[in-house]
């Protein structure tokens, strides 16, 4: 099997002296549901947002769907770039815009100006939002303005415009971060299901282990721009996690506490039958 995207020795270095990432090599593969997790400041964002070319790497390679990423520029780079969903931690929503609008953004790489300026969205894309509004469970939601929504809310509609872009890969930089645990549960659950019906390649980073336990097919754990745990979720062990964050101890406390919230909350849920 071709990895969809192949990434060798990754470095990016801030200023004169800060390496934040420090040689990364690795590849993904179709349909596979990766979580990046490491404490703050271990490169975690830098190394997502570096695929997207968001960031320009110092070195290395990043070759995606058999284009090195890192070389080209101005029209071929928007066009590529248009094929990488990409999922914000603050939702990046154009808050005054109603619901269904937000998502039809992921069609504007695809869209002349004037026809997205007057609203002008094809018959397909403005069907396509709907289906995947429906999928989130927020049909009812479609004609609120963007701000008006739960952060869990906003974190779906950022889902949709994302898939809408109809991209071969989604990156999700955080994307639980600003949620309590009842929404992270539904925001990872969806971005979840979604990723395996579609058979779309998905690279999320993450704080909490135990959402990385629940719903990866494969870890990768980043510690000072380094690369030092990828395998299976079953093979990631107390031991390994407590290395990946250490120095990182209060992180870790907090995590554990997130952990313990997060399970109250979920049964919480189940009996009230909390957020849509």
């Amino acid at each position: 099997m071709e990895p969809i995207l192949s990434i060798r020795d990754l470095v990016k270095v801030y200023g004169k002296e800060t390496r934040a990432l420090n040689g990364i090599t690795l590849d993904f593969n179709p349909g596979e549901f990766i979580v990046v997790i490491g404490p703050s400041g271990a490169g975690k964002s830098t190394f997502i947002r570096c695929i997207n070319r968001l960031l320009d790497p110092t070195e290395g390679e990043i070759v995606f769907d058999g284009q090195h990423m890192e070389k080209i520029k101005g029209r071929k780079l928007r066009e590529k770039r248009s094929k990488i969903g990409m999922i914000f931690q603050h939702y990046n929503l154009v808050s005054r815009t109603n619901v269904i609008k937000n998502v039809l953004h992921g069609q504007l790489s695809n869209t002349p100006l004037y026809k997205s300026l007057l609203g002008l969205y094809s018959h397909e894309d403005k069907q396509e939002a709907v289906e995947l509004l429906k999928k989130v469970g927020l049909e009812d939601q479609m004609y609120k303005r963007a701000d008006a929504l739960s952060g869990g809310q906003m974190q779906r509609v950022g889902i949709c415009r994302a898939l809408l872009q109809r991209p071969k890969i989604l990156l999700a930089d955080e994307p639980i971060a600003s949620l309590d645990p009842v929404s992270s549960n539904i925001v990872m659950q969806q971005l979840h299901s979604i990723s395996m019906e579609k058979q779309l390649t998905c690279v999320v980073n993450l704080h909490q282990v135990d959402y990385a336990k629940k719903y990866a097919s494969r870890i990768i754990g980043i510690k000072k721009g380094t690369v030092v745990f990828d395998g299976s979720p079953s093979q990631l062990t107390d031991s390994i996690v407590q290395e990946i964050y250490e120095g990182k101890e209060t992180q870790m406390r907090h995590q554990n506490e997130n952990e313990i919230t997060s399970s109250f909350a979920t049964e919480d849920r189940q009996i009230t039958g909390a957020e849509r």
